[in-house]
C-alpha cells in the first residue's frame, strides 16, 4: 500500500486540517520541521520519511479559484511528484495543473460542476492521469452544484467508472485529523466490489502504524496521511515497505 503526505494549503502555508472545518485551520506544527513553508515541509517528508509523492490539496485553488502554481512549480522543480486538487471546474482547470507539473488531477465531488465533465477529462486527459475525489461530510456526499443520477456515495462510484476513471480517492472530511481511526473501509469494499479493477485511495482518521493493515486487507490501493506523520504517530520504521514506489 502506497502512502500519500498531504499537503493542506491555505494562504500559500501548510495548514493542518481538522474535520472539514476550515474556518479553524492554522498553519501546520510538526516533529518533522518548525517551517509550515510548503517546500520546506515537502523536504521535511523526503528527508524523514523518504516520501516524495505528495498529495497536494490546495484550499485557495478549492475555495477562492485561486490557485498556489508558484508553490506547485518550486515542488515540481525540487523533484516531487504532485496529485494536485485544486478544485478543478473545467478542461481548462485540469490543463493547467497538468502544464505545471502535476502528474495526477484532482477532481473533487465538491467542486466539478457536471457529472459529465469526467468522460471529459478521460477522453482529453487520459485516464491514468486524473483522479476522482468522492468528497464525503460525516458519510454525506458534499455534491456541491453537480447533479447525479444517483447521489448516493455507492451510486456516485459506479457512475465515475462507467465513465472511465479507474482512480478513485475516498475522503470522508469529517475524520481528516481527528484520529479516531479510518471511517471509510466499509463503503471502500462495497466500491470494490462493483470496481474490481479500479485503485482505490483513502484518507482521514488514521492514528497509528495499527490502522495500515486494516485498510490494505479491505483492498485499498494507497493512503492520504498528514496528521499522524507530523504528531510522529506513525515514524519511518513503521511505513510500509513498499511506501516510496510511485502509481
Amino acid at each position: 500500500m502506497l502512502v500519500i503526505p498531504v499537503l493542506d494549503l491555505l494562504n500559500g502555508v501548510v495548514v493542518r486540517g481538522v474535520g472539514g472545518r476550515r474556518d479553524e485551520y492554522r498553519p501546520v506544527e510538526s516533529v518533522l520541521t518548525s517551517s509550515s513553508q510548503p517546500l520546506d515541509v515537502a523536504r521535511a517528508f523526503r528527508d524523514r520519511l523518504s516520501l516524495t509523492t505528495l498529495y497536494v490539496a490546495d484550499l485557495d485553488g478549492i475555495l477562492r479559484q485561486q490557485p498556489n502554481a508558484d508553490v506547485y512549480q518550486q515542488l515540481v522543480d525540487d523533484g516531487f511528484e504532485l496529485w494536485i486538487d485544486a478544485g478543478v471546474r473545467s478542461l481548462s482547470d485540469a490543463n493547467r495543473l497538468l502544464s505545471v507539473g502535476a502528474a495526477k488531477v484532482i477532481v473533487g465531488l465538491e467542486t466539478v460542476p457536471d457529472a459529465r465533465l469526467l468522460a471529459t477529462l478521460v477522453a482529453e486527459c487520459g485516464a491514468p492521469r486524473i483522479i476522482f475525489s468522492l468528497d464525503l461530510q460525516a458519510g454525506r456526499p458534499m455534491l456541491g452544484h453537480s447533479d447525479w443520477p444517483d447521489s448516493s456515495p455507492l451510486g456516485i462510484a459506479q457512475n465515475v467508472v462507467s465513465q472511465g476513471l479507474t482512480q478513485l480517492i475516498v475522503l470522508d472530511l469529517a475524520s481528516v485529523g481527528e484520529q479516531r481511526g479510518p471511517s471509510t473501509i466499509a463503503l471502500c469494499e462495497s466500491i470494490r466490489r462493483i470496481a474490481p479493477k479500479a485503485r482505490l485511495i483513502t484518507g482521514g482518521g488514521v492514528r497509528t502504524a495499527d490502522d495500515l493493515p486494516p485498510l490494505q486487507a479491505a483492498g485499498i490501493d494507497s493512503v492520504l496521511l498528514a496528521t499522524a506523520l507530523h504528531n510522529g504517530a506513525i515514524s519511518f520504521a513503521e511505513l510500509p515497505a513498499v511506501h516510496s514506489r510511485s502509481i
